[in-house]
């Protein structure tokens, strides 16, 4: 395995313990062992933890992104509203990636809380690039449309963090296009 192979074994590893264990619950070791390689190797790849749980971080963000582009291309923003949200519905079964989407924002406000300013910066430069500015060109620079479908997004997450399926009916109508007749 290549290298660069290698290093997208540990970006998918770190996705899931990062995921199920937070920044500071989850070790190096954990991570190296998930993709079978050594402490020392794994620090070959990437210089330190930070950086592991940064490109996994900016890996879900433009996972998430790469579905919503594909999911929006050529309809006319309602449709596409409809499309995106029902294409994330379908994203968020993937637990330990919504995990991950949950542990990056618990990771940078609590490096904000400690001082630390510049870990959360290249994180919301790609949430603010990938997610806001895309949502934003999809529905016609409509900032409250923009602002409302990745508000629902958020509290789907948080729902499904909370274990209700990402197809549960108890959000029906959170998006007003994916309403039953509309």
């Amino acid at each position: 395995m290549s290298a660069e192979e290698r290093r997208e074994s540990v970006i998918r590893a770190a996705i899931t313990e990062f995921g199920r264990g937070g920044y500071h619950g989850t070790s190096t070791e954990a991570i190296a062992k998930r993709v079978g390689v050594s402490q020392p190797y794994l620090f070959r790849l990437f210089p330190n933890k930070r950086a592991i749980f940064l490109a996994a971080a900016l890996r879900c963000i433009e996972d998430t992104a790469a579905v919503m582009h594909s999911a929006a291309e050529g309809l006319p923003p309602a449709e596409a509203h409809k499309a995106m949200a029902m294409a994330y519905q379908r994203l968020i079964e993937d637990r330990d990636r919504l995990l991950m989407q949950m542990q990056m924002y618990v990771a940078v406000a609590s490096a904000e809380s400690a001082g630390d300013h510049e870990f959360g910066k290249p994180i919301r430069a790609a949430w603010s690039e990938h997610l806001y500015d895309f949502s934003l060109l999809t529905f016609e620079g409509d900032t409250e449309e923009a602002t409302t479908f990745l508000a629902f997004g958020m509290l789907i997450n948080t729902l499904v963090a909370l274990g209700y399926p990402p197809d549960d009916r108890v959000w029906d109508g959170f998006w007003p296009e994916t309403r039953p007749g509309t």
